[in-house]
């Protein structure tokens, strides 16, 4: 099965979101999936699919709708078309990234590079491009949701690493600078991080890079772990000319401060 991208729909099939009774309310111990998509037939099939696999999901059209819907709910996941009318995805998803950590996959129907980049420089966990297979957004909340997820789960001691001053907990998935501060990351910057703190000194392939942070092989998406690379370097370099991840050419990167167990 694979979505029908801007597919017209009939006036007697409208979404019930603007109606505030109408909002679901999310099932307790469900994952909550918000849909963020202006076409209503792509919308509902989504919606279907994944309340058929035990999800709890909402549905807005557009960026005010999603604004009162997370104003009086949680979404544990958002799945979040571009091309929407009025305030566009790649806005959207910067406004939402700059409030919280909540994971964001975005549609695009366009399927040129740039979008999928700018997305990812957005904050956006992951991309699928239109039109895809269901079974595939379902991996892909299943993988960000997991990666989310990982270091929330109970344990008896943190496992925390320290570098030049900073401190990362690797359970509870939280940075701080060398003044205290917590750093916000996204799910896929957190991974890229840990991924480097546990390799430190040695040259990471951008392809080794993609398994440990996104479960897939290079091929197109090489580019999405240079703009997270460009993301990380942004949170963590604090000196004008100067980075810990530096370039290998034609190798990949390498994570250069020594990293100790704080």
């Amino acid at each position: 099965m694979t979505v029908v991208l801007r597919a017209r729909h009939s006036s007697a099939n409208r979404s019930t979101i603007g109606n505030p009774d109408a909002i679901s309310t999310m099932t307790s111990g469900t994952q909550n999936i918000l849909i963020v998509e202006d076409d209503q037939q792509t919308r509902d099939l989504i919606a279907r699919y994944l309340r058929d696999q035990k999800f709890s999901v909402d549905t807005v059209a557009n960026g005010k709708e999603m604004d009162r819907f997370l104003s009086r709910n949680r979404a544990d996941l958002i799945v979040l078309d571009l091309m929407l009318p009025g305030e566009d995805g790649l806005s959207l998803c910067r406004r939402v990234r700059m409030e919280s950590m909540t994971p964001i996959i975005i549609l695009t129907a366009k399927g040129e590079d740039l979008d999928r980049i700018l997305g990812l420089e957005m904050g956006a966990d992951d991309y699928l491009p239109k039109p895809f297979n269901p079974r595939e957004l379902l991996a892909r909340i299943n993988a960000v949701l997991r990666r989310h997820m990982s270091g929330l789960a109970a344990g008896s001691t943190a496992t925390r690493l320290k570098f030049e001053g900073w401190t990362i907990d690797l359970r509870l998935r939280d940075l701080r600078n060398p003044e205290g501060a917590q750093v916000p990351l996204t799910s896929a910057e957190f991974d890229l991080l840990q991924a480097f703190c546990e390799r430190a000194g040695r040259i990471l392939a951008r392809d080794n890079l993609l398994s440990m942070t996104r479960g897939r092989p290079g091929g197109s998406f090489g580019r999405s772990i240079d703009v997270l690379v460009s993301r990380l370097r942004r949170k963590l370099d604090r000196t004008e000319g100067t980075s810990m991840i530096r370039t290998v050419r034609t190798g990949g990167y390498v994570f250069t401060p020594v990293v100790e167990e704080a």
